[in-house]
């Protein structure tokens, strides 16, 4: 996964106060099975004025987005043959987690990342329309800063209170926590301790009731989760297998079945023939989600729908 750079978050918290927020969607809460989240809104043409928008059983869908490459909204020209969703949730890679000059962390991200959230009138909103969630992927910048090494409740709670308020702002559904090129140590930082992550979890879900804690299962921060108190896991939405192309399920005290992903897939470098019988084994396993990376621009409906037909019974159209 690639980095990125600023967000001016003190310059957004100040905005916030005097700017209208963008409105959200209707309803950030991730259910179970997909068929909660699927479809809302989005006809194609199946049904009658005042029928119930088409919906599907199964996993939950994730899909990632590098920005820095493809757009965003691409994921909502994805539906299954009934007009469904074929995705539930997108993610927009990547903001960073960076040190200023105090030493404080701070939320940036670079060009790409900071123009699909001021295009959201375009790049997001679309999506929430068709009742597709849209969250922000957080994860180190290669500055000794990151999700498992705040010394204290306080300095999670700054962090949190940083990102929720970018969620506010951008009309978000939630955000998403990567582990990943933190560089702990680097410049005299902060070793990772087991209770940071904690900490910012319960900081985010204090701040973000009803919004989307999703975690890519990674890191010191991985470590720490799985011995981490229950009530902790609880706080989360969903969690994954960061490997691409591997099936191995999270092992995160709290969090069920149905809110993980044993499949890793990357679109682009997975073959596809490996992410069928990742879906096939996600379906006969009963896992609740199905998380993809690396969607790119223009269609690729053949390979989405490898794995639609496994989990949904539908092939993939491209719209």
């Amino acid at each position: 996964m690639q980095k990125s750079m600023k967000i001016g978050i003190v310059a957004a918290l100040v905005a916030m106060v005097a700017a209208p927020m963008v409105p959200a969607a209707a309803s950030a809460a991730p259910g179970g099975p997909a068929a909660a989240a699927a479809g809302q809104g989005h006809g194609h043409g199946h049904g009658r004025p005042g029928h119930s928008a088409p919906t599907k059983t199964g996993p939950t869908s994730i899909a990632y987005v590098e920005v820095n490459n493809d757009e965003l909204r691409n994921v909502g020209r994805y539906t299954l043959e009934n007009g469904a969703n074929a995705f539930d949730v997108a993610i927009i890679f990547a903001a960073n987690i960076n040190r200023d000059a105090d030493g404080d962390a701070v939320l940036y991200a670079n060009e790409n990342v900071q123009r699909t959230l001021d295009q959201a009138a375009t790049q997001i909103r679309p999506l929430q329309a068709k009742g597709i969630k849209v969250t922000l992927s957080v994860l180190g910048n290669h500055q000794g800063t990151g999700l498992a090494n705040f010394t204290s409740k306080a300095e999670a709670r700054d962090f949190a209170a940083q990102v929720a308020a970018t969620v506010k702002r951008y009309g978000l559904d939630g955000v998403d926590l990567d582990d990943e090129y933190s560089d702990y140590g680097v410049d005299g930082t902060a070793q990772p301790n087991e209770q940071s992550i904690g900490w910012l979890i319960s900081a985010l879900r204090a701040d973000m009731p009803g919004k989307i804690i999703s975690f890519y299962d990674i890191g010191p921060s991985s470590d720490a989760l799985k011995t981490a108190h229950p009530s902790v896991g609880k706080k989360l939405d969903y969690a994954w297998n960061p490997y691409y192309g591997t099936y191995t399920a999270p092992s995160i005290p709290g969090v069920p079945k149905s809110k993980l992903s044993a499949a890793a897939i990357d679109i682009q470098n997975t073959p596809a023939a490996t992410a069928v019988t990742l879906a096939q084994r996600s379906k006969a396993d009963g896992y609740g989600v199905f998380m993809t990376y690396n969607l790119p621009d223009g269609d690729v409906s053949p390979y989405v729908s490898g794995f639609t037909k496994v989990l949904y019974g539908q092939s993939a159209v491209y719209e």
